[in-house]
């Protein structure tokens, strides 16, 4: 088996680099891997499925195209929960669950809930993705819903700036719970933009993600090898 794992590329502008590079990503990875996981956060606010912003065309573009070759699936992470059948049924993706097992010793995760040392993100996190919250918003117009992310990331933004480093990172004790809950050797997440690998122990390793910043970053999965990467996002993929 031949993955592809990515998270954390939290796209706004079609024309952007890290877009262009998602694009060429894909483009050329859809024709040697069998699988592509986007593990949450693909774009920086998803606003709902019937977004006709030019990011989300590009978006759905350049999914429905990668489907076309390889199978591609999509987590929701703390900026794109908003992701619906609809949108899946459009590109052709497939929509996972926070805490998936493509194998029995292989958990891939978001990351955020794995921050438990965060209290207040958590509640926030219930909220967001419970049914009546998530039923209101929607319920809205596009320039509403619009207004409503911006404001959600600008007071992110703020309060983060304000959090100790420590309390936005993964809890080791819920590390260790969850690996152990779901038997799993290896564990890939992102969410906190720490990229690294982890020996946790002999059995036991941990791959983070990086967001796509300065780099882009994937891990690439050949057999049971796992490979950590990171590539400029000022050059074409693959050059």
């Amino acid at each position: 088996m031949h993955r592809l794992f990515i998270s954390d590329l939290h796209l706004d502008d079609p024309s952007s680099p890290q877009f262009l590079r998602f694009d060429e990503c894909l483009a050329v990875e859809a024709s040697v891997v069998d699988e592509i996981y986007i593990l949450g956060d693909l774009v920086e606010m998803w606003i709902g499925d019937d977004d006709d912003g030019p990011l989300a065309s590009a978006l759905m573009d350049s999914l429905t195209r990668t489907t076309a070759q390889c199978s591609v699936f999509l987590m929701h992470g703390n900026r794109d929960f908003l992701f619906k059948e609809p949108f899946a049924e459009r590109t052709g993706v497939r929509l996972i669950e926070d805490m998936y097992q493509p194998d029995a010793d292989l958990l891939l995760c978001h990351g955020d809930l794995l921050c438990t040392d965060d209290t207040e993100y958590q509640t926030l996190r219930k909220q967001l993705r419970g049914d009546q919250w998530q039923h209101e918003f929607l319920a809205q117009s596009l320039a509403e819903r619009r207004a409503f992310g911006a404001d959600l990331r600008r007071r992110s933004q703020q309060e983060n700036a304000n959090k100790a480093e420590s309390i936005m990172d993964a809890n080791s004790t819920a590390i260790a719970r969850t690996m152990s809950e779901y038997s799993a050797q290896t564990l890939i997440h992102g969410h906190t933009h720490r990229p690294e690998l982890d020996n946790i122990s002999e059995q036991r390793q941990r791959i983070v993600l990086g967001a796509w910043e300065r780099c882009g970053w994937l891990c690439r999965q050949q057999t049971t090898q796992f490979e950590l990467q990171c590539f400029s996002l000022a050059r074409h993929y693959g050059t």
